[in-house]
């Protein structure tokens, strides 16, 4: 039973990826025990999210790697090029070691945007746990403005308000300006899907529910073996379910990136139908 399904879980793996352009794509990694020359050691399972030309989520791909470097996002990435991954526009994900280099290495062209939800988690590590829940409502405001150039006026005043009793912070907020808000580059009616990991981490929840059984892997088979599974049948639900994103709204969101006009209309809205 464990050949049978291996045989399809590396077809899976190693199958083209036909579905593109693939505009947006989500990237993340999970910690997973396995037991390696007589001890328990972690490992890193890397998974790729893609929306496809269909407007369908599909799995990209996973690899299990040593560590969370950019040597491993670097590997991961090519192979996924050579697959056919192409026409990534913006590419979302946590601040993980190397992974915005070797994005810049394997697609060039595709901007970052960097997980606001792991970033505010950071971000309040830099103000007393009292100023905490201040800093969060205020740097939330950042994302409520409706307009680009009103998202990126409110973080100015965010990063001025924080400068008198937070200095660091303010500082922190300011460098991270540029990945924090990549999003603004595209319509505004689907910016709650791409302006963070959280699609991605809610799928990883069900990824550990199945893999939290298991504990401790015997060999790296077995972890590709079970989270395989796993991903071929979330992928198969996405076919069949509704599109993340409508056919129009894709068309139109590469049209706005190259003629940069991010403005988004009131048709747009209708074109998402998650």
């Amino acid at each position: 039973m464990s050949k049978v399904l291996d045989e399809q879980v590396q077809a899976f793996r190693n199958r083209p990826l036909e579905g593109g352009p693939y505009a947006f794509v989500w990237l993340d990694a999970l910690t997973q025990k396995v037991r390696e020359g007589g001890r328990t050691v972690n490992v890193h399972v890397l998974v790729a999210t893609g929306v496809n030309a269909d407007g369908h989520r599909e799995i990209l791909g996973v690899e299990v790697a040593s560590a969370e470097d950019g040597a491993g996002w670097l590997a991961f990435l090519r192979a996924l090029v050579a697959r056919g991954l192409s026409g990534v526009q913006l590419v979302i994900s946590d601040a993980h070691t190397g992974l915005v280099e070797a994005v810049a290495s394997t697609l060039p062209g595709a901007a970052w945007q960097r997980c606001r939800t792991h970033y505010l988690r950071n971000l309040l590590t830099k103000v007393p746990r009292s100023a905490q829940p201040w800093v969060a409502t205020l740097v939330r405001t950042i994302f409520d403005q409706p307009a680009a150039e009103e998202v990126h006026a409110q973080h100015a005043r965010v990063v001025d308000s924080l400068e008198a009793k937070h200095p660091e912070a303010a500082q922190h907020l300011d460098e991270a300006r540029d990945d924090l808000l990549a999003f603004t580059a595209f319509p505004r009616q689907v910016r709650r899907q791409i302006w963070s990991n959280n699609p991605q981490e809610r799928f990883n929840k069900e990824i550990r529910r199945r893999t939290d059984v298991v504990g401790i892997f015997p060999d790296r088979t077995a972890i590709i073996r079970l989270v395989g599974a796993v991903l071929m049948e979330q992928t198969d639900e996405w076919t069949e379910g509704r599109r993340y994103m409508g056919l129009e709204f894709l068309a139109k969101a590469r049209l706005r990136v190259i003629d940069g006009d991010c403005s988004g209309d009131e048709t747009d809205q209708q074109a998402i139908t998650a």
